[in-house]
């Protein structure tokens, strides 16, 4: 008969999920709950997958420059492939962005000494396809790198099963009580289990979690991403990745063409989501303005959800009215790239111990990251909202 108690439920198979079910395992035992048949099934599965140092706020980058070293050198036990390959980054401004883009070198520069800005012509001769002319310079960031999503998502799984781990899948949270220190935890047909500690790591689903535990919310929301798959009619594999400072579009190569995206950001409910025809024209239309591409056609599309709030920081650490749930959410598009440094940061709150030095540093302070943060000023919505409709 299978066990029905654990120390540790971590909810969601994504890769917050399995990383922090794997940072956990040796410090109890621990079940991962994932509501599809697959894991990673949502965000993590429809990732762009490049790691960048300079990207995000202070706190999304200290976390990246720690887990860039986690990730490069990892030991064979944990993967006996590499989880990355080398990339390169260029992140573009017009005449209109050149000050932005200025402002973003300075500020990352004492943590990435190798970010460099290049003029127009060195940009093009890093990518040869972008319209002439239309750019003032970039932020050229040379060791950026590809992240093998796959591989990365296999590596923290199977270190989980290794270290006694156990998974279930086609289960869903419907809901959970705080009895006597610990949680009960009903996942439907698949039955009820109790833990000392839950884990929130379920992506879009991690304020409806919260709801079902009967625990404040912080307000996020998934944010719906476009994403196509273009062929260009050239090999561009050797050629970095390129964004534009002002996010209004981003080319990954891939060996089997180019990932584009208009980086749209639209508000929604979570669920499995599909790419709105007008999006995939927009993207189509900005990748024409800013390259040279005349006869690129689309192979595929599809559509992914991120969660963010306001401050573009995660929610990491002990709910402030329960210390045995533990949020691990709102990690947007840094769940890859920082992912090793934030479930540790996890497993350190699950157990009770301060945030590791050598991760945060002086970039940040347990509170910055804190669900409380947000409880108060989601808690004030719900209730104004609750007014709203009585009148």
């Amino acid at each position: 008969m299978s066990h029905t108690s654990y120390d540790f439920i971590v909810i969601g198979g994504g890769i917050s999920g399995v990383a922090a079910a794997y940072e956990l395992t040796p410090h109890g035992s621990v079940l991962l709950v994932e509501r599809e048949s697959q894991l990673a099934y949502h965000t993590t599965g429809r990732s762009a997958a490049i790691s960048m140092e300079s990207y995000g706020n202070a706190i999304i980058r200290a976390l990246t420059v720690w887990s860039t070293r986690f990730l490069k050198n990892v030991e064979l036990e944990f993967s006996e492939t590499p989880l990355w390959a080398q990339r390169g980054a260029l992140i573009l401004a017009d005449s209109n962005s050149e000050t932005q883009l200025d402002r973003r070198i300075a500020a990352i520069q004492k943590l990435v000494p190798s970010v460099a800005k290049v003029d127009d012509q060195q940009l093009l001769s890093l990518a040869p396809y972008l319209r002439q002319g239309r750019w003032a310079g970039g932020l050229y960031e040379p060791d950026a790198f590809d992240l093998d999503v796959h591989a990365i998502h296999s590596a923290y799984l199977a270190g989980f099963r290794r270290l006694g781990g156990r998974v279930m899948r086609d289960s869903e949270l419907m809901s959970a009580q705080f009895k006597h220190g610990g949680w009960q935890v009903d996942l439907g047909k698949s039955g009820t289990f109790t833990t000392g500690c839950l884990i929130n790591a379920a992506g879009a689903w991690a304020d409806v979690v919260a709801q079902r535990c009967g625990v404040a919310t912080c307000g996020i929301r998934p944010l719906q991403r476009t994403v196509i798959m273009v062929d260009p009619q050239e090999d561009l594999r050797h050629t970095p990745y390129v964004g534009t400072v002002d996010e209004q579009l981003f080319i990954k190569p891939e060996t089997t063409g180019i990932l584009v995206s208009p980086c749209d950001e639209v508000p929604g409910e979570p669920g499995d989501v599909a790419p709105d025809e007008m999006d995939i024209a927009i993207t189509m239309d900005r990748l024409l303005e800013m390259t040279r591409f005349s006869g690129a056609k689309i192979k595929t599309k599809w559509a992914g959800q991120r969660t963010f709030l306001p401050d573009r920081s995660p929610v990491i650490g002990a709910d402030p009215q329960n210390s045995r749930f533990i949020w691990f959410a709102a990690v947007g598009g840094y769940g890859i790239q920082a992912g090793p440094a934030m479930a540790r940061l996890v497993a350190a709150s699950a157990i009770g111990q301060k945030l590791p030095k050598d991760i945060c540093g002086d970039a940040f302070t347990e509170f910055d990251i804190s669900p409380a943060r947000y409880q108060l000023t989601a808690k004030i919505h719900e209730e104004l909202n609750a007014v709203a409709e009585l009148c």
